[in-house]
């Protein structure tokens, strides 16, 4: 259980520097593109990183995935909350501009947060099955940028955006809870339309 956690904090950090790329370059095509760095590692490392690997949980509904699944997340959140807090006090410069990202955030309505975070785990689980299945670095150099430059929600990259802007609030925890929903719906979708999608073995 512990090396679950771990395996899902780690994904946490490398989200958090990938963030951080983001955060710290003018050019938002630029930075969504080494955004990418963040996915890429975490594929070829074996982590866990939660809206990687919910799409799989069509094809094994087990306890055992269903906890892995679980701590993974709980990984996520402390290895973002930690990547957070530590950029926020490496690189204050960012605090302003992780503000600018996460305010109209905030301002969205339920609805508009759950349709965005489901079409980017349509994207999200794209990128990581045609990764397993064929072993090329293509699918997430295409993927990443495309959620990234449409404003769809990744929940997890979203925890390390409000991390450096500071501690949570209620409202922060409701939003983030509403984009796992709405990753995790969007990356059923295509295994649920697609037999040889929910037949193919787990990563």
């Amino acid at each position: 259980m512990l090396n679950k956690f771990l395996s899902g904090v780690s994904a946490g950090l490398l989200i958090s520097l990938g963030g951080t790329v983001f955060l710290a370059c003018e050019n938002r095509v630029v930075g969504s593109v080494f955004f990418c760095v963040a996915l890429l590692c975490i594929c070829y490392k074996g982590y866990s990183l939660y809206t990687g690997r919910v799409g799989y949980m069509l094809r094994d509904a087990s306890k055992d995935y269903f906890s892995a699944l679980f701590l993974g997340l709980l990984g996520n959140i402390a290895g973002t909350a930690a990547g957070g807090a530590a950029i926020r006090l490496a690189l204050p410069s960012l605090i302003e501009k992780a503000q600018a990202v996460c305010n109209p955030k905030l301002g969205q309505t339920p609805l508009q947060t759950l349709l965005r975070a489901l079409f980017c785990g349509i994207l999200m689980y794209l990128a990581v099955s045609i990764f397993a299945q064929h072993k090329t670095p293509v699918s997430i150099l295409w993927c990443v940028p495309a959620f990234i430059l449409s404003g769809f929600e990744h929940c997890v990259a979203d925890m390390f955006y409000f991390a450096v802007c500071g501690l949570p609030t209620w409202r922060v925890i409701a939003f983030l809870a509403l984009a796992v929903l709405g990753n995790s719906i969007g990356a059923w979708i295509l295994p649920l339309l697609n037999k040889k999608e929910r037949e193919k073995n787990v990563q």
